[in-house]
Protein backbone atom coordinates (compact mmCIF):
# COMPACT_ATOMS: atom_id res chain seq x y z
CA UNK A 1 0.00 0.00 0.00
CA UNK A 2 1.38 3.40 -1.04
CA UNK A 3 1.90 6.22 1.42
CA UNK A 4 -0.82 8.25 -0.34
CA UNK A 5 -3.33 5.41 0.00
CA UNK A 6 -2.47 4.91 3.68
CA UNK A 7 -2.88 8.62 4.36
CA UNK A 8 -6.24 8.62 2.60
CA UNK A 9 -7.65 5.74 4.68
CA UNK A 10 -6.34 7.34 7.85
CA UNK A 11 -8.18 10.56 6.95
CA UNK A 12 -11.42 8.66 6.23
CA UNK A 13 -11.30 6.76 9.52
CA UNK A 14 -10.65 9.98 11.46
CA UNK A 15 -13.54 11.69 9.62
CA UNK A 16 -15.92 8.87 10.50
CA UNK A 17 -14.89 8.95 14.14
CA UNK A 18 -15.23 12.74 14.39
CA UNK A 19 -17.72 14.07 11.80
CA UNK A 20 -16.94 17.64 10.76
CA UNK A 21 -20.43 18.79 11.70
CA UNK A 22 -20.06 17.64 15.31
CA UNK A 23 -16.37 17.90 16.13
CA UNK A 24 -15.32 21.02 17.96
CA UNK A 25 -11.97 21.56 19.70
CA UNK A 26 -13.75 23.57 22.40
CA UNK A 27 -16.35 20.85 22.97
CA UNK A 28 -13.65 18.18 22.99
CA UNK A 29 -11.69 20.13 25.62
CA UNK A 30 -14.87 20.76 27.60
CA UNK A 31 -15.68 17.05 27.72
CA UNK A 32 -12.21 16.31 29.04
CA UNK A 33 -12.62 18.98 31.72
CA UNK A 34 -16.04 17.61 32.73
CA UNK A 35 -14.66 14.09 32.94
CA UNK A 36 -11.76 15.33 35.05
CA UNK A 37 -14.17 17.23 37.31
CA UNK A 38 -16.29 14.11 37.80
CA UNK A 39 -13.21 12.08 38.66
CA UNK A 40 -12.06 14.78 41.10
CA UNK A 41 -15.48 14.99 42.75
CA UNK A 42 -15.67 11.21 43.08
CA UNK A 43 -12.22 11.26 44.62
CA UNK A 44 -13.25 14.00 47.06
CA UNK A 45 -16.38 12.07 48.06
CA UNK A 46 -14.28 8.97 48.68
CA UNK A 47 -11.81 10.95 50.78
CA UNK A 48 -14.58 12.58 52.84
CA UNK A 49 -16.33 9.26 53.33
CA UNK A 50 -13.16 7.51 54.46
CA UNK A 51 -12.34 10.38 56.82
CA UNK A 52 -15.79 10.06 58.39
CA UNK A 53 -15.48 6.30 58.79
CA UNK A 54 -12.03 6.73 60.35
CA UNK A 55 -13.40 9.32 62.77
CA UNK A 56 -16.34 7.17 63.86
CA UNK A 57 -14.02 4.23 64.50
CA UNK A 58 -11.52 6.42 66.35
CA UNK A 59 -14.13 7.79 68.76
CA UNK A 60 -15.60 4.32 69.23
CA UNK A 61 -12.20 2.87 70.10
CA UNK A 62 -10.80 5.72 72.19
CA UNK A 63 -13.98 5.95 74.26
CA UNK A 64 -13.83 2.15 74.78
CA UNK A 65 -17.45 1.84 73.69
CA UNK A 66 -17.11 -1.77 72.61
CA UNK A 67 -16.23 -2.74 76.18
CA UNK A 68 -19.49 -1.18 77.39
CA UNK A 69 -21.50 -3.17 74.82
CA UNK A 70 -22.53 -0.24 72.59
CA UNK A 71 -23.03 -1.71 69.14
CA UNK A 72 -20.81 -0.02 66.54
CA UNK A 73 -23.62 0.19 63.97
CA UNK A 74 -25.90 1.95 66.45
CA UNK A 75 -23.15 4.39 67.41
CA UNK A 76 -22.46 5.14 63.75
CA UNK A 77 -26.15 5.89 63.12
CA UNK A 78 -26.09 8.27 66.07
CA UNK A 79 -23.12 10.14 64.62
CA UNK A 80 -24.73 10.34 61.18
CA UNK A 81 -27.71 12.01 62.83
CA UNK A 82 -25.51 14.28 64.93
CA UNK A 83 -23.66 15.63 61.89
CA UNK A 84 -26.92 16.17 60.03
CA UNK A 85 -28.10 18.20 63.01
CA UNK A 86 -25.06 20.42 62.58
CA UNK A 87 -26.32 21.58 59.17
CA UNK A 88 -27.55 25.13 59.83
CA UNK A 89 -28.64 24.58 63.45
CA UNK A 90 -30.85 27.23 65.02
CA UNK A 91 -28.48 27.25 67.98
CA UNK A 92 -25.02 25.76 68.56
CA UNK A 93 -25.19 22.05 69.36
CA UNK A 94 -23.01 20.63 72.10
CA UNK A 95 -20.33 18.10 71.06
CA UNK A 96 -22.02 15.54 73.30
CA UNK A 97 -24.26 12.73 72.14
CA UNK A 98 -26.53 10.45 74.15
CA UNK A 99 -27.49 7.04 72.77
CA UNK A 100 -30.22 4.72 74.02
CA UNK A 101 -30.32 1.22 72.53
CA UNK A 102 -33.75 -0.25 73.13
CA UNK A 103 -32.80 -3.49 71.39
CA UNK A 104 -31.21 -4.50 74.69
CA UNK A 105 -32.84 -5.89 77.82
CA UNK A 106 -33.88 -3.36 80.45
CA UNK A 107 -31.59 -5.32 82.78
CA UNK A 108 -28.61 -3.93 80.83
CA UNK A 109 -26.99 -0.52 80.90
CA UNK A 110 -28.32 0.78 77.61
CA UNK A 111 -27.77 4.54 77.84
CA UNK A 112 -24.44 6.05 76.84
CA UNK A 113 -23.40 9.71 77.04
CA UNK A 114 -20.32 10.44 74.95
CA UNK A 115 -18.08 13.51 74.78
CA UNK A 116 -17.20 13.71 71.08
CA UNK A 117 -14.65 16.48 71.48
CA UNK A 118 -12.55 14.54 73.96
CA UNK A 119 -13.56 11.10 72.65
CA UNK A 120 -14.60 10.03 76.12
CA UNK A 121 -17.47 8.04 77.61
CA UNK A 122 -19.10 10.15 80.31
CA UNK A 123 -21.90 7.84 81.46
CA UNK A 124 -23.19 4.34 80.84
CA UNK A 125 -26.25 3.51 82.87
CA UNK A 126 -29.70 1.96 83.07
CA UNK A 127 -32.70 3.56 81.37
CA UNK A 128 -36.37 2.58 81.45
CA UNK A 129 -38.83 2.45 78.55
CA UNK A 130 -42.57 3.11 78.51
CA UNK A 131 -44.93 0.53 79.97
CA UNK A 132 -46.81 0.29 76.65
CA UNK A 133 -43.54 -0.53 74.91
CA UNK A 134 -42.97 -3.90 76.51
CA UNK A 135 -41.91 -5.71 79.65
CA UNK A 136 -38.21 -6.57 79.87
CA UNK A 137 -37.65 -5.66 76.22
CA UNK A 138 -38.86 -2.62 74.30
CA UNK A 139 -40.91 -3.87 71.35
CA UNK A 140 -43.63 -1.34 70.55
CA UNK A 141 -43.20 2.38 69.90
CA UNK A 142 -45.53 5.28 69.31
CA UNK A 143 -45.76 9.04 68.89
CA UNK A 144 -49.40 9.09 70.04
CA UNK A 145 -50.64 10.69 73.27
CA UNK A 146 -51.78 8.29 75.99
CA UNK A 147 -50.01 5.36 74.35
CA UNK A 148 -47.53 5.17 77.26
CA UNK A 149 -44.98 4.00 74.70
CA UNK A 150 -41.44 5.14 74.07
CA UNK A 151 -40.68 7.07 70.89
CA UNK A 152 -37.72 6.37 68.62
CA UNK A 153 -35.44 8.79 66.84
CA UNK A 154 -33.46 11.96 67.26
CA UNK A 155 -34.10 14.61 69.89
CA UNK A 156 -32.51 17.85 70.99
CA UNK A 157 -32.40 18.43 74.71
CA UNK A 158 -33.99 21.61 76.00
CA UNK A 159 -34.28 23.28 79.40
CA UNK A 160 -34.68 21.81 82.86
CA UNK A 161 -37.57 22.13 85.29
CA UNK A 162 -38.66 20.62 88.60
CA UNK A 163 -41.66 18.29 88.46
CA UNK A 164 -43.05 15.34 90.39
CA UNK A 165 -39.86 13.40 89.61
CA UNK A 166 -37.58 16.22 90.72
CA UNK A 167 -35.12 17.73 88.25
CA UNK A 168 -36.26 16.83 84.73
CA UNK A 169 -35.16 17.66 81.20
CA UNK A 170 -37.43 18.67 78.33
CA UNK A 171 -36.88 16.87 75.03
CA UNK A 172 -37.72 18.15 71.55
CA UNK A 173 -38.49 15.32 69.13
CA UNK A 174 -37.21 15.94 65.61
CA UNK A 175 -38.49 12.95 63.61
CA UNK A 176 -41.92 13.64 62.15
CA UNK A 177 -44.47 10.90 62.89
CA UNK A 178 -42.08 9.22 65.32
CA UNK A 179 -41.33 11.56 68.24
CA UNK A 180 -42.56 15.07 67.46
CA UNK A 181 -45.32 14.80 70.06
CA UNK A 182 -42.75 14.52 72.84
CA UNK A 183 -43.67 17.89 74.33
CA UNK A 184 -47.41 17.31 74.04
CA UNK A 185 -46.99 13.92 75.70
CA UNK A 186 -44.68 15.34 78.40
CA UNK A 187 -41.95 12.90 77.41
CA UNK A 188 -38.94 14.10 79.40
CA UNK A 189 -35.76 12.75 80.93
CA UNK A 190 -36.20 12.19 84.67
CA UNK A 191 -35.12 9.98 87.53
CA UNK A 192 -37.21 7.18 89.04
CA UNK A 193 -36.86 4.74 91.94
CA UNK A 194 -37.84 1.85 89.67
CA UNK A 195 -34.64 2.30 87.65
CA UNK A 196 -32.12 0.49 89.82
CA UNK A 197 -30.20 -2.74 90.24
CA UNK A 198 -32.26 -3.52 93.34
CA UNK A 199 -35.49 -3.30 91.32
CA UNK A 200 -34.01 -5.66 88.72
CA UNK A 201 -32.98 -8.08 91.45
CA UNK A 202 -36.50 -8.09 92.88
CA UNK A 203 -38.58 -8.13 89.67
CA UNK A 204 -36.21 -9.44 86.99
CA UNK A 205 -36.39 -6.22 84.95
CA UNK A 206 -36.62 -2.45 85.35
CA UNK A 207 -39.83 -0.67 86.15
CA UNK A 208 -41.46 1.26 83.32
CA UNK A 209 -42.43 4.86 82.71
CA UNK A 210 -45.36 6.45 80.91
CA UNK A 211 -43.15 6.88 77.85
CA UNK A 212 -40.21 8.82 79.29
CA UNK A 213 -36.60 7.64 79.27
CA UNK A 214 -36.23 7.35 83.06
CA UNK A 215 -32.84 7.15 84.79
CA UNK A 216 -31.44 5.98 88.12
CA UNK A 217 -32.10 8.70 90.69
CA UNK A 218 -28.49 8.90 91.84
CA UNK A 219 -27.12 9.90 88.41
CA UNK A 220 -30.05 11.89 87.03
CA UNK A 221 -28.93 15.36 88.11
CA UNK A 222 -25.35 14.86 86.92
CA UNK A 223 -26.44 13.56 83.52
CA UNK A 224 -29.07 16.25 83.01
CA UNK A 225 -26.62 19.03 83.86
CA UNK A 226 -24.19 17.57 81.33
CA UNK A 227 -26.56 17.18 78.38
CA UNK A 228 -29.14 19.97 78.85
CA UNK A 229 -29.55 22.88 76.41
CA UNK A 230 -29.08 21.56 72.90
CA UNK A 231 -27.34 18.23 72.83
CA UNK A 232 -28.35 15.28 70.66
CA UNK A 233 -30.21 12.24 71.98
CA UNK A 234 -30.73 9.22 69.73
CA UNK A 235 -33.13 6.46 70.77
CA UNK A 236 -32.60 3.33 68.69
CA UNK A 237 -34.46 0.06 68.21
CA UNK A 238 -34.49 -2.32 65.22
CA UNK A 239 -37.92 -1.12 64.11
CA UNK A 240 -38.53 -1.55 60.36
CA UNK A 241 -41.11 1.25 60.26
CA UNK A 242 -38.69 3.90 61.53
CA UNK A 243 -37.20 6.27 58.96
CA UNK A 244 -35.39 9.56 59.41
CA UNK A 245 -33.91 12.30 57.26
CA UNK A 246 -31.21 12.54 59.91
CA UNK A 247 -29.88 9.16 58.81
CA UNK A 248 -28.99 10.41 55.31
CA UNK A 249 -25.30 9.67 55.04
CA UNK A 250 -24.24 11.95 52.18
CA UNK A 251 -25.34 15.14 53.91
CA UNK A 252 -23.86 13.96 57.21
CA UNK A 253 -20.49 13.32 55.60
CA UNK A 254 -20.55 16.73 53.91
CA UNK A 255 -21.33 18.31 57.27
CA UNK A 256 -18.52 16.36 58.89
CA UNK A 257 -16.10 17.51 56.17
CA UNK A 258 -16.70 21.17 57.04
CA UNK A 259 -15.09 20.49 60.40
CA UNK A 260 -11.76 20.25 58.57
CA UNK A 261 -11.89 23.92 57.62
CA UNK A 262 -9.07 26.09 59.07
CA UNK A 263 -9.73 27.14 62.62
CA UNK A 264 -12.12 24.27 63.35
CA UNK A 265 -11.42 21.02 65.13
CA UNK A 266 -13.29 17.73 65.14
Amino acid sequence: MSKKTLAYFTFVLFSLAYPASSFSPARFAGNRINRAARVTEASNVAIRTQAFEDYVLTVYNEANLKHTNLDYTVFRKALVGYYNLLVKPAQPIKPIISVIDFSKSSREKRLWVIDLKNKKLLFNTLVAHGRGTGSEYARFFSNEPNSFKSSLGFYLTSHTYYGKHGLSLKLNGLDKNFNTNANARAVVLHGADYVSESFIKQYGRLGRSLGCPALPVEVTTTIIQQIKNNSCLYIYAPDETYTSDFLKEASAIDSFATQFLPGKAI
